[in-house]
């Protein structure tokens, strides 16, 4: 390591830095979790002989020793806690004890210099982290660094409400009797589980998610099949899990759409069901339904855009697997999602969501794509210029996607990237055997 010579200045800086790495870790000392922390700078690294001083240079060294002796005199003094430790050097033959390491034994110490002299202010309020460090060791909370960085994190409002759920949930050990939604934690939203469970479930053991009371899949479902739509019976219906239940027909091609104006005005397609898929959740709930697993043809048609292709990559994931009830691993498909598609109907693409901010791109990696669907995938997600980030289902006319649902039914489709049992097309039915095109 060459050898160097830290100003004042620059130490204060390293202090500063060093604050922010290991503030947690220090607080979680100061409840008695893990050994206590000190805040150390060297302040000559490798520079420990009157040789290595000679090549420095006797006036730079001077002006250094001087800048550390003011220092010391002005605010190391004055700081408890705080010290330079000095080392001996033999200059010329004379050995004297210069400043060799700046020292804060504890976070306080080093705050309080950092405070007087640095650039830039810690990054960390540490009253609040010491606030919400007391908290969770007086709840009787885990307390670790990670737990203390995360609950840091959170916005005053939500460390509140997990305060106040490690306290209910001490109370109440069994939470089996409600959903996730709810639970009747003092100041918990609906939401706030879903969004902060992990945490939750660091801070006390519990993963309450799975000792809540499971929440029922509802599909929402429409009936498209032009000879029983004829019959004027209803077109719209819902599918509840665990109820007992009689679909209109078995459908023989079920299509998961994301719009719900896409499923309730889909065009008639013999033998075919549509489902709202509802997004990400899409493939949790769809997996065990019974009748579309069974079903020959298993389509997904969304929004050509990160979630789209996200939801499409999770459901052929979910659905390659046999579930545990014994329904069988299906191959799921897609039309109008890939890179012809993306070309085709690139004047409906957009660049900004519905609160007009810019839709960003992605990193992940999808793996059960098709080669086609993974061109369009990359052409909109990379972190290049894009032509834009999506077309929105609804932006497609539906007499198209009815018109290409048709087509893909029949002919074998592309190969999907993934485990061999789910790579190739179910079946290739004659056409005899393949639900009828209805009349456009």
């Amino acid at each position: 390591m060459t050898a160097k010579l830290v100003t004042p200045t620059e130490a204060v800086e390293m202090l500063r830095a060093k604050i922010d790495q290991k503030w947690a870790e220090a607080i979680c000392a100061e409840h008695g979790v893990g050994d206590p922390v000190t805040f150390s700078v060297p302040l000559r690294p490798s520079l420990s002989s009157g040789k290595a001083v000679e090549q420095i240079g006797y006036d730079r060294w001077h002006e250094w020793h001087t800048a550390w002796r003011t220092y010391e005199t002005r605010d190391i003094r004055s700081t408890p806690g705080t010290e330079i430790i000095r080392k001996p050097v033999t200059i010329r033959s004379v050995t004297g004890n210069f400043p060799a390491t700046l020292v804060a034994e504890n976070l306080s110490a080093a705050a309080e210099i950092v405070s007087g002299t640095a650039r830039k202010p810690v990054t960390i309020d540490i009253a609040r982290a010491r606030s919400i460090a007391a908290s969770l060791h007086t709840a009787g909370a885990t307390l670790t660094r990670a737990v203390l960085k995360a609950v840091y994190r959170l916005g005053d409002p939500d460390a509140v409400v997990l305060f106040e759920a490690v306290s209910w949930l001490r109370e109440h050990p069994d939470v089996g009797s409600w959903t996730a939604r709810q639970l009747p934690v003092p100041g918990m939203h609906s939401k706030w589980l879903e969004n902060h469970g992990t945490l939750l479930r660091a801070v006390t053991g519990r993963d309450v998610r799975t000792e809540v009371r499971p929440r029922l899949a509802v599909v929402h479902l429409t009936y498209v099949d032009p000879d029983y739509t004829a019959s004027g019976k209803r077109r719209h219906d819902a599918w509840t899990t665990g109820d007992t239940h009689d679909l209109a027909y078995s459908p023989r091609v079920v299509l998961i759409v994301e719009n719900r104006d896409c499923r309730l005005w889909f065009p008639s397609v013999y033998d075919t069901i549509v489902v709202e898929g509802g997004g990400k959740a899409a493939a949790s709930f769809l997996a065990d339904i019974t009748w579309i697993r069974a079903a020959d043809h298993i389509i997904y048609w969304g929004d050509i855009d990160a979630d789209g292709y996200a939801i499409l990559d999770r459901l052929r994931t979910t659905m390659a697997t046999p579930t545990t009830t014994g329904l069988p691993a299906k191959t799921v498909h897609s039309i109008l999602m890939d890179a012809t598609d993306l070309h085709h109907y690139a004047h409906h693409g957009v660049n900004h969501d519905k609160a007009g901010h810019p839709i960003k791109p992605t990193a992940t990696r999808l793996t059960h794509l098709t080669q086609a669907e993974a061109t369009a995938y990359d052409t909109i997600t990379t972190a290049g210029p894009a032509p834009f980030r999506r077309i929105e289902q609804e932006a497609i006319p539906l007499p198209h996607a009815a018109a290409r649902l048709k087509s893909a039914i029949d002919p074998p489709l592309p190969r999907v990237m993934g485990p061999p049992h789910c790579r190739s097309w179910a079946t290739n039915r004659s056409t005899a055997d393949s639900p009828r095109a209805a009349p456009d």
